[in-house]
C-alpha cells in the first residue's frame, strides 16, 4: 500500500486505474487540443494565404469528404503526445518540462515536416516561415499543457 498526497492509505490496483484514467484524458485533450489550434492555425490565422494558393489544395467541400482522416490524425497526436511524454517525465515543475517537450517536438516533427513540404510543394516561403512559427508556438502550448495534466503531484 501507497499513501496518496494528503496521506491516504491507497492499494496499487487503485493508483493504477487512477494512472490509466489520467493517461486516457491527457490523450483525449491532446487530440482536441491538436484539432483546436491546426483550426486556428490553419483556417482562420493561415487561411487567406492558402486560400492565395489556389489549386494547391483540395476545395473545402471536397475536404470535408475526407475530415474522418483529420479526426484519426488527431487522435493518433493525442496518444502519441502523451505516451512519449510520459516515458521521459522527471519529478521537476511541470512548465520547465512542457516548454522543453513541446520545443523537442517542434524541433523532431513540426520544424522538418515543413521544411521537407517546402522542398516538394510550391509553398512560398513567407507562408512557410509562418507555419513553422504557429506550429513551434502549438507545440509548446501542448506540451505546457500535456505536463500539466501528467504531472506526478505528490512529487512536482
Amino acid at each position: 500500500m501507497n499513501h496518496g498526497p494528503r496521506g491516504e492509505v491507497r492499494n496499487e490496483s487503485e493508483e493504477e486505474e487512477n494512472m490509466n484514467m489520467n493517461i486516457a484524458i491527457s490523450a483525449a485533450v491532446m487530440a482536441v487540443m491538436s484539432l483546436v489550434l491546426g483550426f486556428v492555425v490553419h483556417g482562420w490565422l493561415l487561411g487567406p494565404d492558402y486560400k492565395a494558393l489556389g489549386a494547391l489544395f483540395r476545395p473545402e467541400d471536397q475536404q470535408m469528404a475526407f475530415f474522418g482522416f483529420m479526426i484519426a490524425a488527431h487522435v493518433l497526436i493525442g496518444i502519441g503526445f502523451t505516451w512519449i511524454y510520459r516515458m521521459g517525465r522527471e519529478a521537476k515543475p511541470f512548465l520547465g518540462q512542457g516548454v522543453r517537450f513541446g520545443l523537442a517536438i517542434a524541433v523532431l516533427a513540426v520544424i522538418p515536416i515543413y521544411l521537407i513540404y517546402y522542398a516538394v510543394q510550391p509553398m512560398p516561403g513567407n507562408v512557410v516561415a509562418k507555419q513553422i512559427v504557429f506550429g513551434t508556438i502549438g507545440a509548446v502550448l501542448m506540451g505546457i499543457v500535456c505536463a500539466w495534466i501528467n504531472q506526478d503531484r505528490a512529487k512536482a
